[in-house]
């Protein structure tokens, strides 16, 4: 349980001071509310030191600048040995895998909410705080993740890893509040970074095109593009370059039927390294009514045993998609949805819910769906 607010300047909270304007509005608030309040600022890179594209040492000098502001103590902590071993050698063997993964998942489960927990405990901390847009719910026996009230930045779909130990030393301030209001409150406290752009994807890859970041880690290789007739089409420099759904950088904008639709990615051959493509983005291959997906993960502690009607999304701007949950053996299980889904991707997740509730997750390994060409199927 939360402390009450006269108990709470005997409450250490150490916040993850990012340098952006949620986590620094999150830190004010936790002040404004009674808390002892330390910071920490996480270097989770450390491959571009001193590039352009990864702008740490700007982000440190806005977490100092907001730290100062707020007399709050800063320490700087390198998670990078941690990032590199339990998120981005992840990251490249799903890639090597033919699926697309969201490290920004497991980087929370692993580095935020494991390293920095670790960290911050061990400091006689009593809670971690972060900018999400997600909130909690205790009771008496357990802590619940629901969606922030934000809708457009709710977050709850990258938190679906955690457990019940990392929640219950976990606050997430901003969880009630819209966007609009924190960048007002940043701007009226008189935050150097009030108006700083939103960080967009992760920092290893930051503003660069991503295949030229990958060709650091993946020579190419080339391999065929085909439609799903078996028509040759073009070439492609590694299936890893490419995403289920995809439309832009295929070389093949020239190559169209009578239809004259755009092609869209709609499968992977990875035993003969074929890329499958078809015209249209509402083309009947680009949609599945159901998944297998591996690692199920429940919030609430051991996953259900019999089905489970819910709702899930399988990417995260997207709204819940009814469906049925069916438990598999070894942590895997089978989603049924009410209406197929365009562009369900290998390596991305699928997160469940009940109404605001965030239940669980787990990572997409295959489409379930038996009415689609074969000649798409995810090997």
């Amino acid at each position: 349980m939360t402390p009450e607010s006269d108990d709470r300047k005997r409450v250490k909270v150490i916040v993850g001071l990012s340098g952006g304007v949620d986590s620094a509005v999150a830190a004010l608030l936790l002040q404004q509310q009674g808390y002892r309040v330390e910071a920490v600022f996480m270097k989770n890179w450390d491959e571009d030191d001193g590039d352009e594209y990864c702008p740490a040492a700007e982000d440190l000098a806005d977490a100092r600048a907001v730290a100062e502001h707020l007399d709050i103590p800063l320490q700087t902590i390198s998670f990078s040995a941690e990032y590199w071993d339990h998120v981005f050698e992840h990251f490249l063997a799903e890639y090597r895998a033919g699926r697309t993964p969201n490290p920004d998942i497991l980087c929370n489960s692993e580095i935020k909410f494991r390293a920095f927990l670790d960290y911050a405990l061990a400091k006689d901390a009593d809670f971690i705080a972060t900018g999400h847009y997600a909130r909690l719910r205790r009771d008496a026996n357990s802590v619940h993740l629901l969606k922030g009230t934000d809708s457009n930045k709710d977050q709850s779909y990258f938190l679906y890893l955690l457990n019940q130990y990392q929640l219950s030393h976990s606050l997430f301030p901003l969880g009630d509040m819209p966007k609009s209001a924190v960048r007002e409150i940043a701007a009226r406290e008189g935050f150097p970074n009030h108006a700083k752009k939103d960080s967009t994807g992760i920092c290893f890859i930051g503003e660069r095109k991503f295949n030229t970041f990958m060709r650091r880690y993946f020579p190419p290789q080339p391999g065929e593009i085909r439609s799903i007739s078996g028509e040759y089409l073009a070439g492609h420099n590694g299936l890893m370059f490419h995403t289920i759904g995809q439309r832009q950088g295929l070389g093949i904008g020239g190559r169209q039927n009578d239809s004259g639709e755009p092609w869209y990615v709609v499968g992977k051959n990875l035993a003969n390294n074929i890329l499958i493509v078809a015209q249209g983005k509402d083309h009947a291959n680009l949609f599945s009514s159901g998944l297998v997906a591996r690692e199920l993960h429940w919030i609430a502690g051991l996953p259900p045993r019999a089905p489970v009607n819910c709702s899930a999304k399988i990417r995260y701007r997207q709204s819940e998609q009814p469906c049925l949950l069916s438990p598999m053996p070894d942590a895997s299980c089978r989603v049924n949805f009410t209406q197929a889904q365009r562009a369900i991707t290998p390596g991305q997740a699928v997160v469940f819910y009940n109404g605001d509730e965030c239940l669980g997750g787990a990572t997409i390994e295959s489409i379930d769906d038996t009415a689609r060409n074969p000649a798409v199927t995810v090997a």
